[in-house]
């Protein structure tokens, strides 16, 4: 076949592609390199490549790239590609978003359990065969607050309303109803704030949600509220955060993204009170290429047909 569309598969793990792509008979129509992400592609490469598909590109490179019309990333979070100096106007960049529904909203639901139950602190116990009579905090009839019910909100609800919590939570448009949700616009906010005994960060990377949960925030909270962020780093004012629980404003937070990563060891979230951190375990699945691979061919064959992608970055949105 002469004139097939030139697809750069940029990643250390490219098997679950080539074989989702020869799965869906899509092999044959497409002339794809592979690339390890410690390489840099070739001037014949750059000037080749139409599609392109990798975690993230440093600055410089896209320029080089004259032909290339659709970039797929391999995550949710596009804030690195839209803060590209070079990244062009008429690209089309898809993200990976939905692609953590298997494993983040069990992830999230852990934490959960790890604030409410007692079970990290009975272990502690055990090594010096102590016996601490300890209570476990019910999960039936408490609150759980979201902030941005996208495709994991949505499977956080429903896991949670399995558990008996009530769920409450926000999101840019509120025109269709989630299962399950007492569903608000952003402008309350305050509210989800204030009745919340768990709140969920999820919200994206924008300029809008730089510092949101800062001093004014987090004194909305109830004092035996625990804040969970398995959004975006930037979502919270750490300094504000360190101060809240040390006040006891709130009980405490369980954080798996941050501003920097890893967290610097001299970072004061280490040793803040009340503070659990996560190294990012959020996200993360044994088979993670493998469920990205449905989504980008998926959106390899509607490129190839024609039709609309899925998951287009709105670059107005920042998601």
């Amino acid at each position: 076949m002469t004139n097939r569309p030139h697809l750069l598969l940029w990643t250390n793990n490219p098997g679950p592609y080539l074989d989702a792509m020869q799965a869906a008979g899509l092999a044959d129509r497409v002339a794809a390199d592979t690339l390890p992400l410690r390489e840099k592609p070739s001037e014949a490469q750059c000037r080749q490549t139409n599609v392109l598909m990798v975690p993230h590109v440093p600055p410089g490179l896209l320029r080089q790239m004259p032909n290339l019309q659709w970039a797929q990333a391999m995550t949710a979070g596009v804030e690195s590609w839209l803060a590209l100096p070079d990244l062009p106007p008429a690209l089309t960049l898809t993200c990976a978003r939905g692609t953590h529904a298997e494993s983040m909203p069990e992830n999230i639901l852990a934490a959960i359990f790890y604030v409410a139950k007692p079970f990290a602190a009975i272990a502690a116990d055990q090594p010096a065969h102590k016996w601490t009579h300890r209570v476990a905090e019910p999960l039936n009839d408490k609150t759980l607050g979201i902030l941005g019910l996208g495709v994991i909100g949505k499977e956080v609800a429903r896991l949670a309303n399995a558990l008996g919590m009530r769920v409450i939570g926000t999101r840019r448009s509120t025109g269709e109803p989630v299962p399950g949700v007492d569903l608000l616009p952003p402008d309350r906010t305050d509210d989800v704030l204030a009745q919340s005994d768990y709140l969920l960060l999820l919200l994206p990377a924008t300029p809008q949600t730089e510092n949101f949960m800062d001093a004014r925030r987090l004194a909305k909270m109830k004092k035996t509220a625990w804040l969970l962020n398995f959004g975006r780093g930037h979502l919270i004012k750490d300094a504000d955060l360190i101060a809240a629980t040390a006040a006891g404003t709130i009980a405490g937070a369980v954080l798996d993204v941050f501003r920097q990563e890893p967290l610097p060891a001299d970072h004061p979230f280490w040793s803040a009170k009340n503070i659990m951190v996560l190294p990012h375990i959020g996200g993360p699945h044994p088979r993670r290429d493998t469920i990205v691979a449905r989504l980008f061919v998926d959106n390899l064959r509607r490129f190839l047909d024609g039709e609309p992608l899925k998951e287009v970055v709105d670059r107005a949105r920042g998601y």
